[in-house]
């Protein structure tokens, strides 16, 4: 069944990649990382990946891109691997904001003053505390190492342009880095541990690169290609779920009613959409709209999770 209708997928998604493309023109590429503030705007590419490695693919899915927030899933997984759940959750939570991803509103507001998931900037922050390592370096080694693992590229690395620029102006995730410090939520030294928040959010991929990494998930944490058992399924549970509840941001709930697979944005325009047992997905469209996903890659799998009725709901 896959491959045929990895097929007719292929058969489409040239004419819905264009159809989709002319939504990048209501939206506005991010400039607060100035160096993303020179993506193409209207740029828009999937890579689409079946269990067997059988590939659907169009649009300008061969562009780099960084990670940004999608690799907030993974540095979950890895805490996961390194702490167990109960070490994680002491220091964040497990619900939706209903504020901006990078927020520090509730931090003081609402006890008992963790961040509310680890999907937003102040939880990706203290996720980045608890990654086992010595030194930075190390763990973003370890980090590197595990991204490269599940994507089966072993040239994956860090956009240093990207990572210099976010690393530069970084302010508000600063005070908040400082403030779960004074609330010794955060473990370690402030500015090591978001030189590895930075570091892993400037990880540059392709579609296809994500697409693997989705794939890895989609099959509850074995690569189907090689049969390596990667992530224990308990984890990648975890991280599909909140996927679904805070993935897509402040439209998670909507991206769940109109498309209804566990995803994951980036500021870049990156999206990791999972179809689980069958297929991984990635895009890349840098045009965002105004809760700060993908308009015309939102829009991309909107039109694909309807036609082949792919949503979990």
């Amino acid at each position: 069944m896959s491959n045929s209708e990895l097929k007719h997928m292929q058969t489409l998604l040239p004419e819905w990649v264009e159809t989709s493309r002319q939504q990048a023109l209501h939206g506005k590429v991010a400039s607060y990382i100035p160096e993303l503030a020179k993506s193409p705007k209207d740029a828009l590419g999937i890579h689409i990946v079946g269990a067997e490695g059988q590939v659907a693919s169009a649009g300008d899915c061969g562009i780099s891109f960084t990670m940004q927030s999608i690799s907030k899933v993974f540095t979950l997984i890895l805490a996961l691997m390194d702490n167990g759940e109960e070490a994680v959750f002491a220091k964040v939570g497990m619900e939706p904001t209903g504020d901006s991803f990078n927020s520090m509103l509730k931090l003081e507001l609402v006890q008992p003053g963790i961040p509310f998931n680890p999907l937003i900037n102040a939880g990706a922050i203290a996720i980045s505390s608890l990654i086992a390592g010595s030194s930075r370096e190390e763990k973003s080694a370890r980090v590197l190492d595990f991204f490269r693992n599940l994507s089966g590229n072993r040239a994956l690395d860090y956009d240093n342009d990207v990572y210099l620029s976010e690393a530069k102006t970084a302010n508000l995730n600063r005070s908040m880095a400082y403030f779960l410090k004074d609330k010794q939520v955060l473990q370690g030294e402030v500015e090591e541990v978001l030189d590895v928040y930075f570091r892993h959010c400037s990880i540059s991929v392709t579609c296809a690169d994500l697409a693997r990494m989705a794939l890895v998930m989609a099959h509850n944490g074995t690569d189907p290609v090689t049969g390596a058992e990667l992530i224990p399924r308990r984890y990648v549970q975890i991280a599909k779920t909140f996927m679904i509840t805070c993935g897509m941001y402040n439209a998670s709930g909507e991206f769940a009613i109109q498309v209804g697979l566990p995803a994951k944005s980036g500021v870049s325009g990156g999206i990791l959409a999972i179809v689980p047992g069958r297929y991984g997905i990635g895009v890349v469209g840098p045009s965002l709209h105004r809760k700060g996903n993908s308009i015309a890659g939102v829009h991309l799998l909107e039109t694909l999770s309807r036609t082949f009725d792919l949503s979990l709901f």
